[in-house]
C-alpha cells in the first residue's frame, strides 16, 4: 500500500504547499515578466535597447538611495543654517572639483571606445564601494562623506555619459533615438518613484540602511552591464568632436588621398609634406561646425540644467523655512518634488509621441513656455505656483532634451555622433553646477528666487531663440529624425 502510494503523486500537503509558493511568486515573477515585455519590445530586446533600459532603471534607483541618504544626513537632521552651511560644504567640496573633472569626463571616455561595458560597469561598481564607505560615516556627517560624496557624483555622471553614447549604437530597425531616449528616460524616472520610499523606509530602520540597499543595487548593475551586446564597445568609424568650432563652418571631408604628386599649398597629393613625410592634421569636427541647431539648442538646454540646479538647492531651504500653508517642510519638497517628477515624465512621453519633428520649434517654445511659469511665479508668488514651475521645469526640460538629442541625430556625422553626446552631456552637467551653486548662495527671498529663476531662463532665450528660429525658418539639408 505505501508503495503503491508513493507512485501516485505528492501528497495534499505538499501539493497545497507547492499551490502556495506559486501564488506567492506569482506577483513578483508576473510583475517581471512583464517588465521585460514592456522594455523589449518594438525590437528593443533584439538590439540590445531592452538592457540598457533595465540597467538605466537599476542606476536610477541606486542615485536616489544615496540620495535619501545624504538628504537625512546633511539637510534634514540639523538646523536650518545648520543645514546650509552643511550643504554649502557640500557643494564646495563636491560640486567645484567636478566643475574641473567634468570636461576631462568626455574626452578621457573617448579614449576608451572598446571599453563601454566595462566603464559602465565600472562606474557601477564604484558606486558600491563607495556607498559601503559612506555607511561609516553618515551618521557622523563627518568631513569623509564628502570625498565618497564626490565620488560618487563622478561615477553617476561618468555613467551618464557613457550611456548617452551608447544608445545610438542599439537602436532597433526603424527606431528614432528620440523615442529610444525617451524609453530609457522614463524607465530611470519610474525607478527613481518606486525606490525613493523604499529608501524613506530603510532610512527608519537606520541611517546606513539606504546605503547598504545602494550597494546591493549597483553590485546587480556592475553584472549588467556586462551583458550588453558587444557592438556597444565597437568603435568602427568614429572621431572625437570638440566642443566649438571658431569658425561656425560645415565641415568638408578631407579630398580622398593619391598616390603621388605635388600640390600648390606644399603637400604630396597623398596628403604628406614634402619635407617629413608626416601626415597633414586634418582638424576635427565640432558641435557648432555642424550647423546653428545643435549649438543653439545647446545653449537653451544649458538654462533648463541650471535652472533645475537652482530649483533643487533654493527651493529646499525656501520650503524647509517658510513650508506650504498648512505643510510641513517634509511635505512641502515632497509635493514640489512630486510635481517635478510627473512633469518630467510627461515630457518624456510627450517627446516620444511628437517623434521630435521641428525639435528646433520645440525647444523654443517650451523655454519660453518656462520662462513665462517662472515670471508668474515670481509676481504671484504662492504654494500653486511653486507646484506648477516645478512641474513645468521638468516638463520643458525632458522635452527640450530630447529634441536636442533629436538634432544631434540629425546633424551631427555618425562617425563624431557618440564623442557629440558626450561632450554636450558634460557641458549641460557644468550648468546645473553652476545654477545649484546660485541657489545656495541667494537669500531665502521668494520674489528674489524666481525673479532669478527667470533671468536664468531669460538669459538662455536670449541667447539661443532667435538663432533656433531662424534655423527652423531655413530648414535643414538633413532628413528629420521620423
Amino acid at each position: 500500500m505505501t508503495a503503491a502510494r508513493s507512485h501516485d503523486g505528492p501528497g495534499p500537503l505538499r501539493r497545497a504547499g507547492r499551490a502556495t509558493g506559486r501564488a506567492l511568486r506569482s506577483p513578483f515573477t508576473g510583475t517581471a515578466r512583464g517588465i521585460r515585455k514592456a522594455t523589449h519590445a518594438h525590437g528593443a530586446g533584439e538590439s540590445g535597447l531592452g538592457k540598457l533600459i533595465e540597467l538605466h532603471a537599476v542606476n536610477g534607483a541606486g542615485d536616489v538611495m544615496i540620495t535619501v541618504a545624504l538628504a537625512s544626513t546633511v539637510f534634514f537632521s540639523v538646523p536650518t543654517d545648520e543645514a546650509r552651511g552643511r550643504v554649502a560644504l557640500y557643494l564646495a567640496i563636491t560640486m567645484a572639483p567636478f566643475t574641473l573633472l567634468a570636461p576631462v569626463i568626455g574626452p578621457l571616455l573617448d579614449r576608451l571606445p572598446h571599453g563601454r561595458r566595462a566603464a559602465m560597469a565600472g562606474a557601477m561598481l564604484a558606486r558600491a564601494l563607495l556607498a559601503l564607505t559612506m555607511s561609516g560615516a553618515v551618521a557622523t556627517g563627518g568631513l569623509e562623506l564628502y570625498p565618497a560624496a564626490l565620488g560618487v557624483l563622478v561615477s553617476s555622471k561618468a555613467y551618464g555619459v557613457v550611456r548617452s553614447a551608447v544608445v545610438p549604437r542599439l537602436l532597433p530597425p526603424k527606431f528614432s533615438l528620440v523615442k529610444a531616449n525617451s524609453r530609457v528616460t522614463l524607465a530611470g524616472l519610474l525607478a527613481t518613484g518606486v525606490a525613493a520610499p523604499i529608501g524613506a523606509g530603510l532610512q527608519t530602520i537606520g541611517s546606513a540602511w539606504p546605503l547598504y540597499g545602494a550597494c546591493a543595487i549597483f553590485i546587480a548593475g556592475t553584472f549588467l552591464a556586462f551583458s550588453l551586446p558587444h557592438k556597444v564597445d565597437s568603435a568602427k568609424g568614429e572621431r572625437r568632436a570638440r566642443l566649438i568650432d571658431p569658425h561656425g563652418e560645415e565641415p568638408v571631408p578631407p579630398p580622398a588621398p593619391k598616390p603621388s604628386g605635388l600640390r600648390k599649398d606644399g603637400l604630396r597629393k597623398d596628403g604628406l609634406r614634402r619635407n617629413g613625410g608626416k601626415p597633414a592634421k586634418e582638424r576635427p569636427p565640432g558641435l557648432r561646425s555642424v550647423g546653428g541647431s545643435v549649438f543653439h539648442g545647446l545653449q537653451a538646454n544649458a538654462s533648463h540644467r541650471a535652472l533645475s540646479g537652482f530649483l533643487i538647492f533654493f527651493l529646499a531651504f525656501l520650503l524647509r523655512e517658510h513650508p506650504m500653508a498648512g505643510q510641513s517642510a517634509a511635505v512641502s519638497l515632497a509635493i514640489v518634488g512630486v510635481s517635478a517628477g510627473v512633469g518630467n515624465a510627461c515630457g518624456t512621453a510627450v517627446g516620444a509621441w511628437l517623434r521630435a519633428r521641428g525639435p528646433e520649434v520645440i525647444i523654443a517654445t517650451v523655454l519660453g513656455l518656462a520662462l513665462g511659469t517662472a515670471v508668474l511665479a515670481a509676481v504671484f508668488f504662492s504654494t500653486a505656483a511653486v507646484a506648477a514651475l516645478g512641474a513645468v521645469a521638468g516638463f520643458t526640460q525632458a522635452l527640450s532634451k530630447l529634441s536636442l538629442d533629436a538634432m544631434i541625430q540629425r546633424d551631427v556625422p555618425e562617425e563624431v555622433r557618440t564623442s557629440a553626446f558626450a561632450r554636450s552631456e558634460t557641458l549641460l552637467q557644468m550648468a546645473w553646477v553652476v545654477g545649484g551653486g546660485i541657489g545656495i548662495a541667494l537669500p531665502l527671498n521668494a520674489v528674489l528666487g524666481m525673479s532669478v529663476a527667470a533671468g536664468i531662463l531669460a538669459l538662455g532665450a536670449a541667447t539661443s531663440v532667435r538663432g533656433l528660429l531662424g534655423a527652423a525658418r531655413r530648414g535643414t539639408p538633413h532628413p528629420r529624425v521620423a
